[in-house]
């Protein structure tokens, strides 16, 4: 039996993919920013606009990051995809 796949199905898992990617850069960065700079003794903090560094770099320039890399992703690797079903026209 020759059984087609709807191409959807595969555009839909790449794109998860890409989301999945996505998540795991914007939670190394957080992490590394918020561990890597916070993990010392406060009165060693330094500053950004007020706010400790590992806060500003991790939470505010992160979040600036990842709105940029979604933009982009979005824009790029997806694609329109209808959601009805093709009819076959046998």
């Amino acid at each position: 039996m020759n059984e087609v796949k709807d191409e959807r199905f595969k555009i839909a898992k790449r794109e998860a993919w890409i989301g999945v990617g996505l998540v795991l850069i914007n939670f190394v960065w957080w992490f590394g920013f918020a561990y890597g700079l916070g993990s010392d003794p406060v009165e060693e903090y330094s500053y950004v606009w007020g706010m400790p560094a590992w806060f500003f770099y991790s939470c505010i320039v992160g979040f600036v990051l990842m709105v940029g890399l979604v933009y982009l992703a979005v824009k790029v690797f997806f694609t329109e995809v209808p959601f009805e079903e093709e009819a076959d026209d046998e």
